[in-house]
């Protein structure tokens, strides 16, 4: 406990020190620094990567990788990172697939892309059969959609060491596994890195968006357990009856207006139960999503949700169980929105031309980091089309700025002049 509460505090009093410094601290000038060779030689590595972005997307995206399934994914990868010249390269047993170009400080900034794509992308990648191909400035077939971000950090990692940058904190490059079942993946790579790391962006887009704080997302499935019989013998009690009491109520409960200010949401979206006309069913259940940008909501919905099932169980004679699906937490650090790490980014946003927009309440892998009280953000945006579907397709110039993004932040945060500490 000792040790836990010791941990705590130090990435608690780092993330301080990281967002307590106000706008005129800051002495350095985002744009001039953005104007050094150093800066052009990125992006003009960047701006000649467009055919070798289109190779890589089509041998990763490629890949059937649904959440748990990434290692071959993760081989590929690790495959290009070495290529590219970065050092340690790794996969764990996530799998992580991880590498880095070496500071001198022992500090690190983690870039995150996500290895998994969803179960459906999966599907569709193995009825079409074939590779993913361009088609004029887009690159189409499922998979290629979050497979865009990898490319965008390996382009980005490859051209900071075409730049010859020697950062005094290491530039760490990982794609994560299990993005999509729990953020186990993201989970590890913390473990591994939380008490090292100034900052983790996590890479979702060209930075249209950046988010600088994470809202909670409580999944959880909700199971109603009864009796089964034929409807000439059934009556009640009936699951079905259970789970109807328990959706009306739950929808009546007061917090999506109560805390409205703070983005709460609760949303029932499937409900299963029973497979024919004449028989009732033994068991049912329904999904609950709850949402907030207050962990403290989330556990008094929870507590609420409890009190219901007791209740409608007693009524019924139904038993009612909640069971988690994925709890992503959820987080704010005081000082974000005007830290080092943000202004940084929406500089580099508005160099590559983009016009960012700033919220509290990010959903990825960024969550874990912001719960536990380090510095991170998530770089959201375009990056194309069609997600889910056969027709998937990501965008060629999205994923250049994607790049250009990560890696003028990544110069911004950790270049070689050794001036200043990234939170500084």
């Amino acid at each position: 406990m000792t040790i836990r509460m010791t941990r705590t505090f130090r990435r608690l009093a780092a993330a301080t020190i990281f967002f307590a410094m106000a706008a005129p601290a800051f002495a350095e000038d985002f744009a001039a620094a953005l104007d050094t060779p150093m800066a052009q030689a990125i992006e003009r590595s960047i701006g000649t990567a467009e055919s070798d972005a289109v190779e890589m997307l089509i041998a990763i995206g490629g890949i059937v990788s649904p959440s748990g399934e990434e290692h071959e994914r993760a081989d590929q990868v690790a495959a290009i990172m070495r290529k590219i010249g970065l050092s340690d390269v790794t996969i764990t047993e996530s799998p992580n697939v991880i590498g880095r170009i070496p500071g001198r400080s022992g500090k690190a900034i983690v870039f995150i892309s996500t290895l998994d794509d969803l179960k459906t992308v999966a599907e569709h990648q193995r009825a079409r059969d074939e590779p993913l191909e361009r088609v004029g400035r887009r690159i189409t077939g499922p998979g290629s959609n979050t497979s865009s971000t990898t490319v965008s950090m390996l382009i980005a990692a490859r051209a900071l060491l075409n730049a010859g940058i020697e950062p005094e904190h290491s530039l760490v490059f990982a794609g994560v596994a299990q993005e999509e079942t729990g953020l186990n993946g993201m989970k590890a790579l913390y473990e591994a890195y939380r008490d090292d790391a100034v900052a983790f962006i996590d890479i979702l887009g060209d930075g249209a968006t950046i988010s600088y704080g994470a809202i909670g997302i409580h999944w959880w499935k909700i199971i109603a357990e009864g009796p089964a019989g034929h409807t000439l013998h059934g009556g009640l009690p009936n699951v079905n009856q259970a789970v109807a009491r328990a959706v009306d109520r739950i929808f009546s409960l007061p917090h999506p207006r109560r805390h409205a200010d703070r983005n709460t949401r609760i949303n029932i979206a499937m409900l299963n139960s029973g497979a024919v006309f004449n028989h009732k069913p033994e068991t049912a259940w329904f999904s609950l999503d709850i949402r907030s940008l207050d962990n403290a909501v989330i556990a008094d919905v929870e507590r609420e949700m409890r009190v219901i099932l007791e209740k409608v169980a007693a009524q019924t004679g139904i038993a009612m169980r909640m069971e988690p699906v994925n709890l992503t937490p959820g987080g704010q650090i005081e000082g974000a929105r005007e830290s080092r790490l943000v202004r940084a980014s929406e500089a580099v946003a508005r160099r590559i031309g983009v016009s960012p927009v700033l919220n509290d309440s990010g959903s990825a892998n960024l969550n874990i980091a912001i719960a536990h009280g380090s510095p991170a953000i998530g770089l959201g945006g375009e990056r194309g089309g069609r997600r889910g579907f056969p027709d998937e397709w990501a965008d060629m110039d999205a994923m250049l700025r994607t790049s250009a993004h990560a890696g003028l932040l990544a110069y911004l945060l950790a270049d070689d002049s050794g001036k200043e500490e990234a939170g500084g």
